[in-house]
């Protein structure tokens, strides 16, 4: 007996859906998880790309057993009741961004980690998303991160029959709104406690190579950085940009803040305030990396004091600038001008 063909039914993908994507985090802050988290990070090509066959025994055989301990151990010291600040911090994001774009499809996905790209987007596709806004949370574009997300939605859309509408948001680092929302968080901390000696702004940094190749990265910091203290009244020799996180041997972009704080705490600076722009939510990087680590060395190497700005997070003037980009990227209101 033959069962008669019955045409699947018409699913019209009329929803709109934003894809927010963030970095990644492990699970837990434990050696297990943290080495889960960070093969699968620094297996990204985009990340680290060399050589495969050179780069994997190195890896295996001796970063991620050497470093999972370190870095599990620095994750415990900011780990919350809601787990990672990170995924816990972009959730949050999201929903208010969901609140502000009714009739909007926002979900949170991570780079590396979970909840996955793929797995997001699978449940967008079920939930009928047929026009997908992919809004990386950097507010300035690397081949190591934006371009990354882009890699990761287009492998999962190399399996799909039916594609959605595409849309992609390259940066956002000139944004009016987003440039004022940091430096008024800037304003507010002044207003609070005061201002510091000197406001460094410092964002994540990238191999020196990236930018000779072509990485726009350098450039959009620069850009960004000006413009917040353009909006602040700022002017040349009243604020200072640097680089963080290194990883490895080679050189990136500088001057590495790390060294710069080392030798003002050497001069007797006094006060130092720091903002990162480039962390839509704070993380490790800054959590940890800034407000302990760098805020210890500051002080003692003479420093007075470390004061970090935290991250635009979830207030509300981040989310409406958010809101702003996805509106612009939709064709819903004229696009804002970008450097």
């Amino acid at each position: 007996m033959h069962t008669a063909f019955r045409p699947a039914p018409d699913r019209p993908g009329d929803r709109t859906g934003v894809l927010l994507v963030n970095l990644g985090t492990p699970d837990a802050p434990t050696p297990a998880a943290v080495r889960r988290y960070l093969a699968e990070f620094l297996h990204d090509h985009r990340v680290v790309d060399l050589t495969r066959w050179l780069w994997c025994p190195v890896l295996h055989g001796i970063i991620l057993p050497l470093r999972s301990p370190k870095v599990a151990k620095a994750y415990a010291s900011i780990w919350t009741a809601d787990g990672s600040p990170l995924l816990a911090g972009t959730k949050r994001v999201g929903a208010a961004l969901a609140e502000a774009l009714p009739g909007i499809d926002v979900r949170v996905a991570m780079r590396y980690g979970h909840p996955s790209v793929p797995s997001v987007m699978q449940a967008m596709d079920e939930a009928g998303v047929g026009r997908l806004l992919v809004l990386p949370l950097y507010p300035q574009y690397s081949a190591s991160t934006s371009a990354s997300v882009h890699d990761a939605v287009m492998r999962e859309l190399l399996r799909w029959r039916r594609q959605p509408e595409m849309h992609f948001v390259q940066d956002y680092h000139r944004d009016p709104a987003w440039v004022r929302a940091v430096a008024d968080s800037i304003r507010a901390h002044w207003a609070a406690n005061g201002r510091g000696d000197r406001l460094l702004m410092s964002f994540h940094g990238i191999p020196q190579r990236f930018v000779r190749g072509g990485d726009p990265y350098q450039a959009q910091c620069e850009a960004g950085a000006r413009a917040i203290a353009t909006e602040l009244g700022l002017g040349e020799g009243e604020w200072w940009l640097t680089f963080q996180s290194r990883f490895g041997r080679e050189p990136w972009l500088q001057p590495y803040t790390d060294k710069t704080l080392e030798q003002w705490g050497r001069e007797k600076v006094g006060t130092v305030d720091v903002v990162c722009p480039g962390f839509a939510v704070d993380c490790l990087e800054t959590l940890e990396e800034i407000a302990e680590q760098n805020a210890h060395a500051y002080v003692e190497a003479g420093g007075t004091a470390l004061r970090y700005i935290p991250c635009l997070n979830d207030g509300p003037a981040h989310v409406a600038a958010l809101a702003g980009v996805v509106r612009r990227a939709l064709g819903v209101v004229p696009s804002a001008a970008h450097a």
